[in-house]
């Protein structure tokens, strides 16, 4: 089922949560609402849930009109970052909750309930745990519990607030994994909110960036990551130096009159190439720091001339070659750079 939001605006009080949001979400594919704190992602997608309403604009499901349908009429699934499971109910009472509160002539018989619970915690790898209770679970047994809640009244969408949010790195990092996999499965229309990167780029069919409330840049993770549309995209997908230095960049770039660039280039930590001697349009700068992290060394480094702070990040076996220490003297030279008109 596709899902299309029209021209939608939310405030809350002088604050512009959304400010005239249009996209359109592609039937079965796995979307990322991605971007920080307050930037208006899961404003959005509480209105898509039927849990909050638009001050304008409109919400709809294979092109018809949602807009005014109460959450409870919209088939979705809704899975929250705190898991939301009853507590006085066994895992097996908490995923057929939705079924047996179903009104009578659409509620499947006893049976039919108990063989779908069972095929759902099937699928989430959890049949084991039927009859435990969620204190009794990990973090993570208990999202995927919530998962297979969401599921279990067959929802047309599925739409995840942060869901992996309250869990630690290494079990975020399983989930995520194992979301995809399951995804590939059932191949429900779905939508998840996060301000993790790692997690938007590795899960997600489709990135839709969002900033104070506006959509930034929309596309598949390679593209989002590898041409960002805007200043901000390129800062929030990862580390990003700045280079004001008209002396290194390539001669295509804009410059003003007195030979100076008219915007700044932007480079990834990894895109540098490191010399211990000069090299042409390379760029003199002193080491001001050197960190060893796990397979990659990260060269803090403050450019001559201008003083430009930059990060750099190499392999952990081209450092040991250059046996760099703060306060020997390197050039860098950025092997992709990019500008954006307007930006100084």
């Amino acid at each position: 089922m596709s899902i299309s939001v029209e021209n939608i605006t939310k405030r809350f009080g002088r604050f512009v949560a959304l400010d005239d949001v249009s996209h359109n979400f592609p039937s079965g594919e796995l979307t990322a609402l991605l971007g920080p704190s307050g930037s208006g992602k899961t404003s959005l997608l509480r209105i898509i849930a039927g849990l909050d309403f638009a001050d304008a604009g409109r919400v709809l499901f294979e092109g018809e009109d949602a807009t005014e349908r109460q959450a409870r009429h919209r088939k979705v699934g809704f899975v929250f970052q705190h898991y939301a499971l009853f507590r006085h109910m066994t895992v097996h009472e908490n995923v057929a909750f939705g079924l047996r509160v179903k009104p009578r002539s659409l509620r499947p018989s006893r049976r039919e309930i108990s063989d779908r619970v069972h095929r759902l915690l099937e699928l989430v790898q959890l049949d084991w745990l039927g009859d435990r209770f969620p204190h009794q679970l990990s973090g993570g047994q208990r999202q995927r519990v919530a998962l297979a809640r969401a599921l279990a009244v067959e929802p047309k969408v599925l739409l995840l607030d942060e869901p992996f949010g309250a869990l630690d790195a290494n079990v975020r990092k399983e989930l995520r994994r194992w979301l995809r996999r399951l995804h590939e499965e059932i191949h429900v229309t779905s939508v998840f909110v996060t301000h993790d990167v790692e997690e938007a780029l590795e899960v997600a069919d489709e990135i839709v960036v969002l900033n104070e409330g506006r959509i930034e840049q929309v596309g598949a993770p390679e593209t989002v990551y590898d041409h960002p549309a805007t200043p901000f995209v390129f800062r929030f997908l990862g580390s990003a130096n700045e280079i004001h230095s008209s002396d290194h960049v390539p001669e295509s770039f804009p410059r003003r009159p007195g030979g100076e660039r008219t915007t700044p280039s932007f480079a990834r930590p990894h895109d540098f190439d490191v010399f211990t001697e000069r090299k042409p349009g390379s760029i003199e700068a002193t080491v001001t720091d050197v960190r060893s992290i796990g397979p990659t060394t990260r060269l803090e480094l403050k450019a001559s001339g201008n003083g430009d702070a930059l990060e750099v990040e190499i392999d952990k076996h081209t450092a040991r070659y250059l046996a760099l220490r703060a306060g020997n003297t390197v050039f860098v030279q950025p092997r992709r750079l990019q500008s954006y008109a307007g930006v100084g």
